[in-house]
Order: C-alpha cells, then sequence, then structure tokens
C-alpha cells in the first residue's frame, strides 16, 4: 500500500495518463460500428468468388481508403472528385485487364461503393465546411410554411379517401423519410425509388389507368411538402457527389432521383402564379392568418368521428371570425386615416386662407372730449363769448 501511494508511483502514473491521452490504444482506433464490420466481412465474402481479381479489388480499395484518410482536409468537391476518379478506374481496370462482363461489373462496383462510402460517411456526409445544413434549415423551414397547399392547388391525382391510395400515400412518406437513415448512397436511392412507385401505384388506384410523368412529379412534390424529409439537401448533394455515376446517368434510380431535384427546386421557388392564386392570397396563407383548408359537413362519410367533424367546423368558425377580424382592422385603418386627412385638409385650407386675406388689427382712435367736460384743453372750440356792458 505505501509503495502505491508512494510518490514515485504517483509520477509514473501521471506520466502514463499523459501518455495515453496522448496516444490512443490501437484498440481504440480499430474499434468500429457493428454495420461497419458487418459491411466490411459482406466485401470480403463477394470478393472471394471472383479470386485474383477479387484481391486486386480489395487492394485497390484499401489503398483508395488510406489515400482518402490523408485527403480529409481537402475541399468536399475535391473529394468527391477523386472518389469519382476511383469509381471510374475500377471499373475500366475490370473490364480491360479482367475481362468481367458489364452486367457483373455493375454488382462489384455497387458492393464498392456501399463499403467505401460505410466507412467514409461520417466524414463526407454534411461536412462543416459546406453549407449543406444551412440549405437543409432553409427548405425546412419553407416546407413548414407551406403546410396549407392542399392537393387540388398543385393539380395532384390521388384521391386520399381511397383506403388503399392513403396506404400508399404512407408508404411514399416512409420511405422518403427513411433515405436519412442510409449510408451508402445506393440505398439512399432505393429509398427514392420505392417512394415513387408508391406514388405511381397511388394515381393509377386513383384514376384506374396507368399514371403519367406529368402526373408523377406534382405528386411527388405534394409528398415532400406532405412528409417534410430530413437532411433533405445534405442527402442529395451526399448522393451527387459520391454515388456510382453510372446509377444517375442511366436507369430508373437516375429518373426518380432527377424528378426529386425538380420537386425541391419547385418548392424552393413556388409562388402565388404556380398555385394559381392571388398575390394577396398567397401572402395571408403563408403568414397564417387564414388557411384555404375548409371540410364542409357533406363531404364526410357517415362513419366519420364526431369530435373531428366538430374540430373542423371550429377551425374553420375560427377562420370566418379571423378573416372579420381582419376585414374589420383594415377598415378601422382606413377610417381613421380618412379622418387625419381631412383634419389636415380643414386646417390647410384655413390656414390658405388666413395667408390670402391677413387680418390686421389697427390701434383705438384717441376719444373727443365731452362738450361739457371742464377739460377743455385740446378742444379747437372757439372760446365761449364774453358779456359786455354798454352804458345807455
Amino acid at each position: 500500500v505505501k509503495k502505491f501511494f508512494s510518490a514515485s508511483s504517483r509520477v509514473g502514473s501521471k506520466k502514463a495518463e499523459i501518455q495515453e491521452t496522448k496516444a490512443p490504444s490501437p484498440s481504440i482506433n480499430r474499434q468500429t460500428s457493428i454495420e461497419t464490420d458487418r459491411v466490411s466481412k459482406e466485401f470480403i465474402e463477394f470478393l472471394k468468388t471472383f479470386h485474383k481479381t477479387g484481391q486486386e479489388i480489395y487492394k485497390q480499395t484499401k489503398m483508395f481508403l488510406e489515400a482518402m484518410h490523408y485527403k480529409r482536409d481537402l475541399s468536399i468537391e475535391e473529394q468527391s472528385e477523386c472518389t469519382q476518379d476511383f469509381y471510374q478506374n475500377v471499373a475500366e481496370r475490370m473490364q480491360t485487364r479482367g475481362k468481367v462482363p458489364p452486367e457483373r461489373v455493375e454488382k462489384i462496383m455497387d458492393q464498392i461503393e456501399k463499403y467505401i462510402m460505410t466507412r467514409l460517411y461520417k466524414y463526407v456526409f454534411c461536412p462543416e465546411t459546406t453549407d449543406d445544413e444551412k440549405k437543409d434549415l432553409a427548405i425546412q423551414k419553407r416546407i413548414r410554411a407551406l403546410h396549407w397547399v392542399t392537393p387540388q392547388m398543385l393539380c395532384v391525382p390521388v384521391n386520399e379517401e381511397i383506403p388503399e391510395v392513403s396506404d400508399m400515400v404512407v408508404k411514399a412518406i416512409t420511405d422518403i423519410i427513411e433515405m436519412d437513415s442510409k449510408r451508402v448512397p445506393r440505398d439512399k436511392l432505393a429509398c427514392i425509388t420505392k417512394c415513387s412507385k408508391h406514388i405511381f401505384n397511388a394515381i393509377k388506384i386513383t384514376k384506374n389507368e396507368p399514371a403519367s410523368a406529368d402526373d408523377f412529379l406534382p405528386t411527388l412534390i405534394y409528398i415532400v411538402l406532405k412528409g417534410n424529409p430530413p437532411r433533405l439537401q445534405s442527402n442529395i448533394q451526399y448522393i451527387t457527389r459520391f454515388c456510382n455515376p453510372s446509377r444517375l446517368m442511366t436507369g430508373e434510380d437516375g429518373y426518380y432521383f432527377t424528378n426529386l431535384c425538380c420537386a425541391v427546386a419547385f418548392i424552393e421557388k413556388l409562388d402565388a402564379q404556380s398555385l394559381n392564386l392571388s398575390q394577396e392570397d398567397f401572402d395571408r396563407y403563408m403568414s397564417g392568418q387564414t388557411s384555404p383548408r375548409k371540410q364542409e359537413s357533406e363531404n364526410w362519410s357517415p362513419d366519420a368521428c364526431l369530435g373531428v367533424k366538430q374540430m373542423y367546423k371550429n377551425l374553420d368558425l375560427l377562420s370566418q371570425l379571423n378573416e372579420r377580424q381582419e376585414r374589420i382592422m383594415n377598415e378601422a385603418k382606413k377610417l381613421e386615416k380618412d379622418l387625419i386627412d381631412w383634419t389636415d385638409g380643414i386646417a390647410k385650407e384655413v390656414q390658405d386662407i388666413v395667408e390670402k386675406y391677413p387680418l390686421e388689427i389697427k390701434p383705438p382712435n384717441q376719444s373727443l372730449a365731452a362738450i361739457d367736460s371742464e377739460n377743455v384743453e385740446n378742444d379747437k372750440l372757439p372760446p365761449p363769448l364774453q358779456p359786455q356792458v354798454y352804458a345807455g
């Protein structure tokens, strides 16, 4: 016990602690998530079937990951360019040297992308050196402000009163939200594709005919507005930067991803004209002063909940009262302005008349003394006649 608490042992223990903090143990550095370990094992097992070609691919992939470890200080665009070059070089080498068929090359590239992006995800997804997070918050705020947009305004050919259609809409929203939980760009694209297929099914059930591209895009916009997917811009940027380019250029995944980008761009620039609304109504809806959502009693199904009916009636009543109060306030402000203008007009007219006909006040004339007054100093009368005596 004395030796344990002696000064030398304490100094030694402190030195050991400092060394441990400066140089973390290799076991901690090698510790990875369960998903990363699982993906690594799957990748190795997959490459075993290709023998020498698989060994070469594994060697190139490890070299690429080591190189990317030293390139973390580069911009995200430069890291993206390095990744795209790696995809292209590996694919060309398999086709030229390994004589691998194109369909197998595509499968191998999918596994390579899954392996490397699972390891690089936390470094390249929404990095702090970009404004991806700022764009995420902006689009999220924008979608919240557009919560009042109805399917009718977007000309969405989907009837959610049909149970099957409603289920498809819920599944589509779930898929687009689930995209954020995936690490691999291909898995994120798969979520977009599943969402799009549910949308096509919802349109088909509603119209009893196959959906067209003109029907799909407005419905996708409506799904994005209703779901408000988390980190939407970050996911789009991540897919664009690090997905295998062959998937984005061809196939249904690339088509659906392009439509999602168009839907986000439409939401960012959406205005009154896009929804066939007046600018006044659009501004009122955006500010939350009123809402276009009104549910009349005759539109309810017989088995609808009475509480929900009453809630919508109360919302409609509040909306009407809000509109009435706003109208009264506008009229009161107009009346107040008219009174101020009238007062100012009268004051101006009086001022103009005073300036045109100025009032001159003359001093009063000096009053004349009375005739019988004793004060005759200032009177200009002749002196009184004096009586004369005549001798007779």
